[in-house]
């Protein structure tokens, strides 16, 4: 029996543009993984709003994970409940999903960020910006700089101290129980992260589908935990026209092309060439 492929992908720098936020170059892989009706789940640090927006974009009906890994999303009737409830016992409904919360509620990331500066950290986490400084640092568009600030498990910061002392604070997160995520931009989390995520979500298609082979595209350190729980990791040159340095698995594919051309590419070999 053919296994069915689910494909996992970052957002940012991966399928979109890290700069323009623009998917003309992936649309031929897009279009091929709509025919062959493969699941397609977006996996990245924005939050559920930007991903209802990119969702809406891109005609995507499937269930997704935000804030890097902080929960997944599950649209109504997508699996069976029973499954669901195999998979997981403790889920929530939030806007019609099925939502398994894996992350630290950002209130307490907030606390936390607050608690660092006190112990003279200058840290500046969204919550501290209006929409305007948050595009201006994203380059997102003002009215997807106020979605990107609805966070509920996640929040970027910025640091702006003293090189030599941005040990010191890792070491004061790990200390309350924190974690660090580094993407296009810092990130405090709790004890989540992508790969958790994607194994459960491959738990679920197994159950609908039997067997299953996945795939996960990303650009950054963020998307390592993604990418080592995959059968075909790729990671995707990034903006600046680099492989990120830090991600080494055996099986890892890199793409030559850059954001979402690679992205393309990397799809259209993978469905095309070895399925």
């Amino acid at each position: 029996m053919r296994s069915q492929p689910v494909i996992f992908t970052d957002l940012d720098g991966t399928l979109l543009d890290a700069k323009t936020y623009a998917f003309t170059a992936a649309l031929p892989a897009l279009e091929l993984v709509k025919a062959e009706g493969i699941p397609l789940v977006f996996c990245t640090s924005k939050t559920r709003v930007e991903i209802e927006h990119w969702r809406a974009r891109l005609e995507n009906p499937h269930p997704f994970i935000s804030e890097n890994g902080g929960a997944v999303f599950v649209p109504p009737s997508y699996f069976q409940v029973e499954d669901i409830g195999a998979v997981w016992s403790r889920r929530e409904t939030v806007a019609g999903y099925s939502v398994l919360v894996l992350g630290t509620p950002y209130v307490l990331l907030r606390k936390a960020l607050e608690e660092l500066r006190v112990m003279g950290f200058d840290v500046r986490g969204f919550g501290d910006m209006d929409a305007q400084e948050v595009s201006e640092i994203t380059g997102l568009r003002l009215e997807e700089a106020n979605l990107a600030k609805r966070r509920e498990f996640d929040e970027p910061f910025v640091y702006s101290g003293d090189p030599a002392g941005f040990g010191a604070l890792l070491d004061s997160l790990r200390e309350k129980g924190l974690r660090y995520a580094k993407g296009r931009l810092c990130h405090l989390t709790g004890d989540n992260d992508k790969g958790k995520a994607v194994e459960i979500l491959r738990g679920l298609y197994e159950r609908k589908f039997g067997s299953v082979f996945t795939i996960a595209l990303g650009d950054s350190p963020v998307d390592f935990p993604m990418l080592e729980k995959v059968d075909y990791p790729v990671l995707v040159r990034n903006h600046k026209g680099e492989h990120e340095p830090g991600i080494v698995l055996p099986s890892l594919l890199r793409t030559d092309e850059i954001g979402p051309e690679g992205w393309n590419k990397a799809l259209l070999d993978l469905i095309q060439n070895r399925m």
